[in-house]
């Protein structure tokens, strides 16, 4: 017999309880955070779909694996045991550990980037962009047209554009030091990158010998949907997979609060010996020793175990499966979303549900805080206010307004998910009434983090 129910593939043996608040409480909290739901308490909020960055669930096996942790300042055995986790999956030689993410890309770009270069990738995410424009590069971004469409149906929307790609490394190469590729593709809407993309990317990179990097958060999500949309990979596992993406390119960064099923760590791996050894000169400065990098072994610890437990297929059927449930019930009602749905959040498109809300308006914050103050659900804004802003001070509409309903892995039920449809449906249902905002605070970088922001009504308009 075959069922068509998709279970999560574990049982709960431990819980934390939610706080539930009425409207005028949800009211008061987001006037005192200045409409920005980054700067809302977290108790305030009942499903929290802000990031799945840190916010998973972790195992019997990965607490198991805290207890054993070794805590020793240099060569612990718990850095030991990372590094071989991390190798075995990605293949690269030098493995550094950071605290998260944005830490491997501040060391990377730091030590490889001068000003007036260019960093091309299919999407950078705010982190990425913002550390590239820190070392007054440029981040360019060359996604495929499809990628660009939201409502456009394509298997892998995250896809590299590689005629752009070429034009550039033709006529500004000398300006290029490196190729990044982000798996999967999150400002896209979590799309994916097939290993044929991959393949035509690593081409363009050796005609010119330039390096590619992976920015690998969800690397085992985007294996997974080549597992299921690319010709040829049905019978693979997703570890080969992944180990196959791997090594198609010479390095990465990666925040293991992702696909690493941490709460906190992330590291920097590369093959190339010169920058490795300035990079860990950088992590020594800033971070810690190259054994620990800013992390206690017990985080490292974790990340191992987690690396080995993502790639479990019947996991990564569940996961995204999950984020499909949610995205068919949100387009069956009628509600505007990035398809197909990506790996690990729903994207609506608030332009396309907004539409009386110009761009400078953003309509992105308008649904964001209509979603919190009507149901306690807290997303985030992918769009004009993320990406709007350009390191000259001006400001135009971001390519997509999109708000991002990130689900933690291995944390909500169904009937969570279910009650976030719900919720979405019923604020879609009282589009008409939604008005926009303007910043009235606005910070230099990364904005969408700190930023206050009042309604239009209430004051000068945007």
């Amino acid at each position: 017999m075959e069922f068509r129910t998709i279970i999560e593939p574990f049982r709960i043996k431990s819980i934390e309880s939610v706080k539930f608040t009425n409207l005028e409480d949800r009211e008061a909290a987001l006037v005192a955070a200045a409409y920005n739901v980054f700067r809302l308490r977290a108790d305030d909020v009942l499903i929290d779909l802000l990031t799945d960055s840190g916010t998973g669930a972790m195992s019997a096996a990965q607490w198991g694996a805290l207890i054993q942790a070794d805590e020793s300042y240099a060569g612990s055995r718990s850095f030991y045991r990372f590094e071989a986790a991390v190798r075995d999956l990605t293949g690269f030689e030098y493995i550094i550990p950071t605290h998260q993410g944005r830490a491997a890309e501040r060391i990377l770009f730091h030590t490889v980037l001068q000003a007036g270069q260019i960093v091309p990738n299919n999407n950078h995410f705010d982190t990425t962009r913002a550390n590239i424009e820190f070392e007054h590069a440029e981040a360019v971004d060359l996604v495929i047209a499809e990628g660009r469409v939201p409502a456009l149906v394509h298997p892998f929307k995250g896809n590299v554009d590689l005629a752009a790609l070429e034009r550039l490394l033709q006529e500004r190469g000398d300006r290029v030091p490196l190729v990044m590729v982000t798996v999967t593709n999150n400002s896209g809407g979590g799309q994916p990158v097939s290993l044929e993309n991959l393949r035509g990317v690593r081409a363009l990179c050796d005609a010119y010998r330039k390096p590619l990097f992976l920015d690998a958060c969800r690397f085992a999500e985007n294996a997974y949907f080549i597992k299921r949309r690319e010709p040829g990979y049905q019978d693979r596992t997703p570890k080969a997979i992944a180990q196959e993406m791997f090594a198609l390119a010479d390095g990465c960064t990666m925040s293991a609060k992702k696909d690493g099923l941490a709460n906190i760590g992330g590291f920097l791996a590369m093959n190339d010996a010169t920058w490795a050894e300035q990079s860990r000169n950088l992590l020594i400065l800033t971070e810690g020793f190259p054994t620990y990098g800013g992390l206690a072994g017990y985080d490292l610890e974790a990340i191992a175990r987690g690396l080995e437990e993502v790639v479990d297929e019947s996991y990564l059927r569940y996961r995204i499966r999950s984020i499909e449930y949610l995205g068919e019930k949100l387009s069956g009602a009628g509600v505007p979303i990035i398809q197909p749905p990506g790996g690990h959040a729903i994207y609506i498109d608030a332009r396309a549900l907004l539409p009386h809300i110009p761009p400078l308006q953003y309509p992105g914050i308008a649904l964001v805080n209509a979603l919190y103050v009507e149901a306690g659900i807290r997303g985030v804004e992918i769009g004009t206010v993320m990406f709007g802003l350009h390191p000259d001070g001006s400001e135009t509409p971001a390519a997509m307004d999109l708000v991002r309903l990130a689900v933690p892995r291995r944390v909500y039920t169904q009937s969570h998910i279910d009650y976030v449809a719900e919720a979405v449906i019923g604020v879609a249902a009282m589009r008409d009434r939604l008005r926009g905002y303007r910043i009235v605070s606005p910070p230099k970088v990364l904005r969408h983090f700190t930023a206050e922001f009042a309604p239009v009504e209430d004051g000068v308009g945007a």
